[in-house]
């Protein structure tokens, strides 16, 4: 293996903090040579004590013989005060920065200094104690990149999903669970792992063995996409499952259905089934790189092949049957070999059609009233207080 290297730095967002004084961190998803990922924490103070050393370190780069030849990026010096309003506008400049950055020569890209700045600290991975006071606020970046970072009206409360079974992490850059935990969802990759932060811990887990607390529902899975979108699979799968598809490396699919669990719904010729997103890249991109992330971490479990799983849900979550998605594409791909007659978009069945049971509306569940002890543990200490004055 070669010498250790960054690839890619993201900006996630910034957290508000109060210990010991109230002050604003940055978070960086560093994502190294060996395709692990990191999340590290920097204060803007130690960003721009970095940008000057880096500057003293490349004088020619940094312009400061001839400007023409400059090529390390501008950063702007700290505030006398750093309010949350400037925590937020430096968003835009920071993505800006890290980008550009990444696109150096290597000489600087991959010098000691740059390596070591984004190291994991022993710091990075301290989270909020139980008995703190007043814990973190986080304020996400907007997935979208083209967003203002105006659009951020924080805090942005990170999700809270409860885990339904055991697991065992099998890399150093997982968490284990146990069933019952709750945990913080910091990030929903489209693989299917999801980064979580619970207690003093920090790591990738599967979707499925989560479930949000309200609902067994998940409201962000979108609606199917019977005009499919090309994809081409770059590892072969031989389906466990009746409702999984068996395909081999390098073959041509259409992705109908992206589910957050990791495990999409794809079309070849007339057959639907479930299919390891991880093992699929968008027609005509690079497959070397997503050919490489295959081997820091396989496909996640599904859902159906978790043993012992317990949820506090009485209804499961509602999931359409192959046979459904299979009879949608088909009158779907029939409108569309008609170009003459119009037809709706999506590929639905008929009122007439369609079963009296998927016809009517099921009731929404009414979720479960939360414990006294999840109670106590989400309200705010002033409250707590008047409880324990109450009794």
């Amino acid at each position: 293996m070669g010498d250790a290297y960054i690839r890619h730095i993201a900006l996630l967002g910034f957290e508000k903090r109060f210990v010991p004084s109230q002050h604003y961190v940055y978070m960086f998803l560093v994502k190294w040579q060996d395709l692990s990922e990191k999340v590290v924490y920097r204060r803007f103070t130690e960003i721009y004590e970095f940008h000057k050393m880096l500057k003293e370190m490349f004088p020619i780069e940094a312009g400061d013989i001839n400007p023409e030849n400059r090529i390390i990026p501008h950063l702007p010096a700290p505030r006398w005060f750093d309010g949350q309003r400037t925590a937020e506008s430096r968003q835009g400049t920071l993505t800006e920065y890290c980008s550009t950055l990444m696109g150096l020569p290597a000489k600087i890209s991959r010098c000691p200094h740059v390596l070591s700045f984004f190291q994991v600290r022993p710091d990075d991975l301290k989270l909020p104690t139980e008995g703190q006071v007043k814990k973190p606020e986080t304020y996400l970046m907007p997935k979208d990149s083209k967003a203002s970072v105006a659009d951020i009206t924080g805090p942005i409360i990170l999700q809270t999903y409860r885990a339904i079974a055991d697991y065992e992490k099998t890399s150093g850059t997982e968490m284990a669970l146990a069933s019952g935990d709750v945990v913080d969802v910091v990030e929903k990759s489209e693989s299917g792992w999801w980064f979580c932060q619970m207690k003093g811990k920090r790591g990738w887990v599967p979707a499925s063995y989560l479930e949000p607390l309200d609902s067994p529902d998940e409201a962000e899975d979108p609606e199917p996409n019977y005009a499919g979108e090309p994809y081409v699979t770059i590892k072969a799968y031989t389906a466990v499952e009746e409702d999984e598809v068996s395909l081999g490396e390098g073959e041509t699919i259409e992705v109908i259905h992206k589910l957050l669990d990791g495990w999409w719904v794809v079309r070849k010729d007339d057959t639907t089934g479930y299919f390891p997103s991880m093992y699929l890249q968008k027609s005509g991109e690079d497959l070397s790189l997503a050919q490489r992330q295959i081997k820091s971490r396989g496909a996640p479990p599904r859902r159906s092949s978790i043993r012992n799983a317990h949820s506090i849900h009485q209804r499961s979550r509602k999931r359409l049957s192959q046979d459904t998605y299979r009879r949608n594409s088909v009158r779907f791909l029939q409108q569309r070999r008609r170009p003459g007659r119009p037809g709706p978009q999506s590929a639905g069945p008929s009122q007439q059609e369609r079963p009296q049971a998927e016809r009517a509306k099921p009731q929404p569940a009414v979720p479960p009233r939360p414990s006294a002890d999840l109670i106590l543990h989400r309200c705010s200490e002033s409250t707590k207080r008047k409880l324990a004055s109450a009794v």
